[in-house]
């Protein structure tokens, strides 16, 4: 029998408003960053992103250069968007970026026009999509005038391509900079995609969260589990398969004893609390509402049923967030800017 969405699918999710815009967001949206490449079967896929469309999760966020091989994971969501999702498009926010490097030579990765606009039209392509909901520049290129990437993120809306557009990773001080560009285009610039986890903070220190609110922008965080370290898998080792154990982004030496033994205490504080570890690290990046949605990725429907119970647990006391602090900053990991997402030859300058 064909699988036909849950009745209920809109019924427990929370829909967050996404800064000053006509947008919403459900509070936990799904990241097609790993486990949607070559190396994972296709039926496992399509279970994962039904599982998260029967509990109401709209929002399926990919880029040009995830997979791998890089493209596969758009190329697999166009295929479960043509059968399992057909007929849904209207129901559903779905995202892509450039700025990594998807092709040899000088026109393959960064923020310049050219680049861009291919990449969208590829990842277009892939997805067998008419438009992006939304469109991201995925990092800021130094040697490349602001101007520019955010005129090309402009002329991807204005043609068609998208119907908004966001910026990742940029710091307080771009996305600013961004962000007057975009308003004097008259851009529907309405989102920033940073990480932000318990034990990475860089977006507290920067100012970022404070920015994005002075400007009305929404926030959508990668890696609110720090790619794995703030579930249950790494608390007893390395399991076999894991991303530690693949080099898939998360570097096996941030799993030493002293971090490891931190992230046992935090989760101690998750039990007391009634919540799996990974429940509770996704409660508290979404506390406050100062962040619009957390964005998980799953390797099982598992998984993603865990994660979406976390918008049904208790509001922390101040005493846990003293506690939760005490631990996290003593295992505090800048994964953003170790992440091996961003391996490749940096640019001499810096923002």
């Amino acid at each position: 029998m064909a699988w036909q969405p849950a009745e209920t699918r809109y019924d427990r999710m929370k829909y967050n408003r996404l800064g000053k815009s006509g947008l919403k967001l459900p509070a936990i949206s799904l990241g097609l960053w790993h486990n949607f490449g070559g190396d994972t079967r296709h039926e496992l896929k399509r279970e994962i992103c039904r599982t998260a469309f029967d509990l109401g999760i709209t929002h399926f966020d990919l880029a040009n250069n995830y997979g791998p091989p890089p493209g596969s994971a758009e190329s697999a969501f166009g295929e479960i968007l043509r059968t399992d999702f057909a007929g849904l498009r209207d129901e559903m926010v779905i995202s892509s970026k450039a700025g990594y490097e998807m092709w040899k030579g000088p026109y393959g990765e960064w923020g310049g026009r050219k680049y861009m606009i291919a990449s969208c039209d590829q990842s277009l392509k892939r997805t067998g999509l008419d438009y992006f909901d939304i469109f991201y520049s995925h990092r800021f290129d130094p040697e490349t005038p602001l101007e520019e990437t955010m005129l090309t993120l402009d002329h991807i809306v204005r043609s068609g391509r998208a119907l908004y557009v966001g910026i990742s990773s940029y710091n307080s001080k771009r996305t600013r900079e961004a962000y007057k560009i975009l308003k004097e285009l008259k851009t529907p610039f309405v989102i920033h995609q940073p990480s932000y986890s318990m034990i990475n903070r860089w977006i507290e220190e920067d100012g970022l969260v404070d920015t994005l609110e002075d400007l009305g922008l929404g926030s959508i965080v990668f890696s609110p589990l720090a790619q794995g370290m703030l579930t249950s898998k790494y608390l007893g080792g390395l399991p076999e398969g894991s991303r530690a154990t693949q080099d898939k982004s998360l570097n096996k030496d941030f799993l030493n004893d002293k971090n490891v033994e931190n992230i046992r205490a935090l989760n101690r504080i998750a039990e007391k609390r009634g919540q799996t570890l990974a429940q509770m690290a996704l409660a508290w990046v979404l506390r406050g509402g100062r962040i619009t949605s957390a964005l998980i990725g799953a390797s099982k429907p598992s998984q993603v049923v865990d994660c979406v119970a976390a918008i049904e647990t208790p509001e922390f006391t101040k005493a846990e967030l003293d506690e939760i602090d005490k631990y996290a900053r003593e295992a505090d990991i800048n994964l953003w800017a170790a992440s091996a997402e961003r391996k490749g030859p940096a640019r001499k300058k810096k923002s």
